[in-house]
């Protein structure tokens, strides 16, 4: 099972859209813990600012998009590639070992602690 969270969860002051997605990833340890037993994994990942998407439904300005590129360490916004990419290994026998895990896909901008 693969959740989809936000670095809003991590970063405070979105109002109620950080605080469900924090919600979100509580809830994926309660679903680790009772699925785990039955070799089902279930994790999350937390996209930073992703590119190509309707999210900021046109509201991006040029600003906005350099302030956020500058927060990363990779100096680059996020694909949809590149959650893709994370869900398929999550869902792949190669992240058998890996449940209950928050993964932070976001250049670098907010570490995974």
């Amino acid at each position: 099972m693969v959740s989809v969270s936000s670095i809003a969860a991590h970063r405070g002051g979105s109002g109620s859209y950080g605080s469900a997605k924090a919600a979100v990833e509580a809830w994926n340890l309660t679903i680790a813990q009772d699925l785990g037993k039955d070799r089902i994994t279930a994790n999350v990942i937390a996209p930073g600012y992703i590119e190509s998407t309707d999210f900021f439904q046109g509201g991006m300005t040029p600003q906005r998009r350099a302030a956020l590129l500058a927060q990363t360490a990779n100096g680059r916004a996020g694909t949809p590639a590149d959650i893709a990419g994370t869900v398929l290994f999550l869902a792949s026998p190669a992240a058998g070992h890996i449940t209950g895990q928050t993964l932070h896909v976001n250049g670098g901008a907010l570490a995974g602690r």
